[in-house]
């Protein structure tokens, strides 16, 4: 082929024949047994039921125990041009595990196996079906903890799969950051590992981050090894009431501007304030607020959060309460986690649809002001949350999807957020992904180059087209 000469067109995305699909199940059943599930219950739960997006379900899903199952799996569905769907624990908010040309779901919660542990490296190597909460529990005793928390408890193969990051993300990073290695399942049954366990490598393409945030369209991540922290000596969390979303966003913005430590710094507006109360029988004052939470010594934490009260304080932020028990800070920290379930308690009946941008800090304050002001105009129910330490925040809009009007009027809202977002040099998504939901906005943000560069990788690895089809890329 030249260099001109234009790339060979993907397989026609259809649904395989019905007769292929049988055989493949059949043949799957024969090794697993009762691990694998034809049930409809089954098959729907296995599709995407969080959100708006509309559940379809797969053929059949399968439950492996360890790799060389998961490639036995993914080699028989190459061979006859079957869909293959990763599925962790089915948290993600766009669509990616629904299976839009039917398929085998592969359900990895049965690997949940925590392989190896080196606390003297401050590393651990686990199955993908391990949760966040589950491997920090098994941490706890060592002194150690895993900081990505995303308001699910996700798996971790399918948090590194999404580059999910969390309230964490300001002092700890991303799953980009926390992934040192990993091992994969190519989409013809090859098994790949990316990197050995040292802290940085030079030697040769950096395929641990060409796998984090793929979504399940170039392999399946089946172990991971993770970077921990310690954990902290003293922790510090409060929260502080501003009088607007501006006051409480430009606190926000010279708090990190100003180099200080902060571990979260979240933002709840007063309606999901008015939500957290109602959903975890809280007192929050109910007005835009932002909790925070500073790691360290007992000397820095202090030093840090008279620094904070001093910005909230000029910014008209106050007063700053702090959360000092540990009860009383899981409590404070969970209902944040519970924010999505709080806010569809806003309108019983609804159906959710969440969204997330993210900017860079300094236009933090414009690009939420604009949010908020459409929401109200447009008549929606959509209360604000975010990660605003890192520029990130999320709207939950809450929708009758039976009143065509409200859903465009919905639909519109997301166009302008995420539009504004990118006028601001921002993107579609810090950290829900794309999935199908949001693949319109790939041109918008991405470069023709860009989208051929994206397409060419895809082409190289799953020429077949059988792996997550119909999510992240327009093929």
């Amino acid at each position: 082929m030249t260099g001109d000469a234009p790339p060979e067109p993907f397989p026609a995305r259809r649904r395989p024949d019905a007769g292929i699909v049988a055989a493949v199940v059949d043949a799957l059943r024969a090794h697993f047994g009762p691990r694998l599930s034809t049930g409809h219950a089954l098959r729907e739960q296995h599709a995407s039921t969080l959100t708006w997006v509309p559940s379809q379900p797969p053929d059949a899903v399968v439950f492996p125990h360890d790799t060389d199952e998961v490639r036995n799996v993914v080699k028989l569905c190459a061979e006859h041009g079957v869909p293959v769907i990763p599925f962790g624990t089915g948290s993600s908010l766009e669509g990616h595990v629904n299976a839009p040309y039917g398929g085998i779901s592969v359900d990895l919660s049965a690997m949940n196996r925590i392989l190896a542990v080196h606390p003297e490296d401050l590393d651990v190597v686990v199955q993908a079906g391990v949760t966040r909460k589950m491997l920090n529990e098994h941490l706890r005793d060592q002194g150690l903890f895993f900081p990505i928390d995303p308001g699910a408890d996700a798996s971790l193969g399918g948090m590194a799969a999404t580059r999910a990051s969390g309230t964490n993300a300001v002092r700890y990073g991303t799953m980009r950051d926390a992934v040192l290695a990993l091992t994969a399942v190519l989409p013809n049954g090859d098994v790949v590992r990316t990197a050995q366990r040292a802290r940085k490598s030079s030697a040769g393409y950096d395929l641990t981050r060409l796998l984090v945030g793929s979504e399940g369209t170039l392999g399946i991540i089946t172990e991971l090894t993770l970077r921990l922290s310690g954990i902290p000596e003293a922790i510090a969390a409060g929260l502080c009431p501003f009088p607007s979303i501006e006051a409480a966003c430009d606190a926000t913005i010279l708090t990190i501007q100003s180099g200080l430590p902060i571990a979260r710094i979240e933002l709840l507006d007063e309606v999901q304030v008015r939500a957290c109360n109602a959903y975890s029988r809280l007192a929050l004052p109910e007005t835009p607020l932002l909790l925070v939470e500073f790691h360290g010594s007992d000397a820095s934490v202090r030093e840090q959060s008279e620094r904070f009260g001093e910005i909230a304080d000029e910014h008209g932020g106050g007063p700053f309460r702090w959360a000092t028990e540990a009860k009383e800070r899981t409590r404070l920290w969970q209902a944040r986690h519970d924010a999505y379930w709080a806010a569809m308690s806003l309108r019983p009946g609804a159906k959710a649809i969440s969204t997330d941008v993210c900017v860079p800090i300094s236009r933090l304050a414009e690009c939420v002001q604009a949010a908020k002001r459409d929401i109200l105009e447009s008549g929606l129910v959509a209360p604000i949350v975010g990660h605003v330490g890192d520029g990130n925040f999320h709207c939950l809009l809450l929708v009758d999807p039976d009143l065509p009007e409200e859903v465009a009027r919905a639909t519109g809202f997301i166009d302008r957020v995420v539009g504004h977002a990118l006028a601001l040099e921002g993107t579609c998504s810090g950290e829900h992904g794309i999935g199908q939901k949001k693949m319109r906005y790939m041109a918008e943000e991405h470069a023709p180059a860009t989208l051929a560069l994206m397409r060419s990788l895809k082409r190289a690895i799953d020429p077949r087209g059988i792996m997550n089809p119909g999510k992240l890329l327009d093929l």
